[in-house]
């Protein structure tokens, strides 16, 4: 007769932080003869095993684990001093350094849409979201969704299993941008988003895009910021019999219709102004699909790179370094939205510390101060402007070529709304500054910006 006692043993285990990296330890522990229940906690690097027959021995579940990077130990265990985590910063350090320099180049604005373009401009207006900003925003995204797929999913499936996750997120996409964009043609302007809901909800996924990314990292304070749904749930999501938890990465790549990125929101406004379902529908599915090669090739190099046991770790730091910079350089251009101090503006003329002279002030014209500018894809000239105090401004900015992100110039705190550019049009903005101080002027998605500083 089967003996029916039951015996408890605590492990310390040492490995990989994440979310779904306990469940992966629970479910594979009971599969173990003798094994009645596991709960791992792997914020206090301790796994609680519960046994009727066999305990499990720290080499048996070494070598178990031994392709997740987990290693047991029977007693409390010496934190080990690791060297060489930074050359893993390396090949993140020289996808970031492209990015800055094709964001810098400006070649976006040679793709302007309206809701007059044809669907190949479009398709060619996603492909240039996909390589700036689009990749900044949801790139994070997909290497986090990857690396929780593959340890929860696949982690020795061959590479089309490991690609499942990343074509279900891009037919999410897909899928969720044209119905949006067809339901966007249908109500018009009613459903606009404001530039100040946008600005919140970008620094709210930028902060949740950081949290992750330095979990990824290993900073052991963030693992207890883990978002956990109850395990009753997460048991049943990770059962493999059952298909529900592997319907997330279509359900989030759905979710990303919803994110505020410029390119996203020119198409949108395309959408909006197209006054028809299947025009706005067919903008904004053209869009999307322009956006999928990249999304798709940052999915696949994830995989090839966690594919090897040996360069999983690797590839866990490149990823953290990776989304902690897309973090925090969307925060920085958020932070230019809403007219706060960012990291931009210590690459700017500061005049903050000179005597206010007559020089450099708007040219007074009726009473009116006359400012002019020129705006592009690559910024504002001249960038940093003067004007007085109460008395009434006529801003003129002439769009030399501007981008979907560069399209429209907001100056919170100067005056409501934003400043709609047109290509090679003149744009005009009357408003009256009414405090002296220093104004911060940028683009909807913050890339861009200038100053305005109002004297007496």
């Amino acid at each position: 007769m089967e003996s029916t006692n039951k015996f408890e043993r605590i492990y310390k285990v040492k490995g990989m932080h994440c979310a779904s990296c306990e469940i992966l330890l629970e479910k594979k522990m009971i599969e173990i003869s003798g094994v009645t229940s596991a709960e791992a906690s792997l914020r206090r690097e301790e796994v609680r095993v519960t046994y009727t027959s066999g305990r499990p021995t720290k080499e048996q579940l070494n070598s178990l684990f031994k392709e997740e990077g987990y290693k047991f130990f029977d007693e409390p265990f010496k934190e080990e001093k690791k060297t060489g985590g930074w050359k893993n910063l390396w090949p993140a350090l020289i996808i970031i350094l492209g990015f800055l320099y094709l964001n810098r180049l400006g070649f976006v604005s040679a793709f302007n849409v309206n809701s007059s373009s044809s669907l190949a401009g479009f398709f060619l207006f996603g492909i240039i979201a996909g390589l700036s900003t689009c990749a900044a925003l949801v790139g994070g995204l997909v290497l986090s969704m990857s690396k929780q797929w593959t340890e929860l999913y696949a982690p020795t499936s061959n590479l089309k299993t490991k690609m499942q996750p990343h074509l279900m997120f891009n037919v999410g996409r897909l899928l969720a941008y044209g119905l949006g964009g067809g339901l966007l043609g249908l109500v018009g302007e009613k459903l606009k988003f404001s530039s100040s809901s946008s600005s919140f909800l970008a620094v709210l996924v930028a902060l949740l895009m950081l949290v992750l990314g330095l979990q990824m990292l290993g900073v052991r304070y963030f693992q207890k910021w883990q978002i956990r749904m109850p395990r009753f749930i997460t048991r049943h999501v990770a059962d493999e019999k059952k298909f529900s938890g592997k319907q997330m990465p279509f359900i989030l790549g759905a979710l990303t219709f919803f994110l505020p990125c410029g390119f996203t929101i020119t198409s949108q406004g395309a959408a909006l102004l197209a006054g028809s379902f299947w025009q706005g529908s067919l903008i904004m599915l053209f869009f999307a699909l322009g956006t999928s090669p990249i999304l798709l090739l940052i999915g696949l190099s994830s995989v090839k790179y966690a594919a090897r046991p040996n360069m999983a770790g690797k590839f866990l730091k490149t990823a953290g370094f990776l989304v902690v910079f897309f973090a925090l350089f969307n925060l920085n251009a958020q932070f230019n939205v809403l007219g706060w101090p960012s990291v931009t503006d210590w690459f700017k003329s500061s005049s903050s510390t000179q005597q206010v002279v007559e020089d450099g002030l708007p040219p007074l014209i009726n009473g009116v101060q006359v400012l002019k500018m020129e705006a592009s894809s690559l910024g504002y000239t001249p960038d940093h402007l003067k004007v007085r105090v109460g008395v009434p401004v006529r801003w003129e900015v002439t769009d030399t070529g501007t981008s979907g992100c560069t399209n429209a110039i907001i100056a919170r705190g100067l005056f409501a709304g934003q400043i709609d550019l047109i290509n090679g049009q003149i744009s005009v903005k009357e408003f009256t500054p009414t405090k002296i101080g220093r104004y911060k002027f940028s683009c909807w998605m913050g890339m861009v910006n200038g100053i305005i500083d109002v004297v007496e």
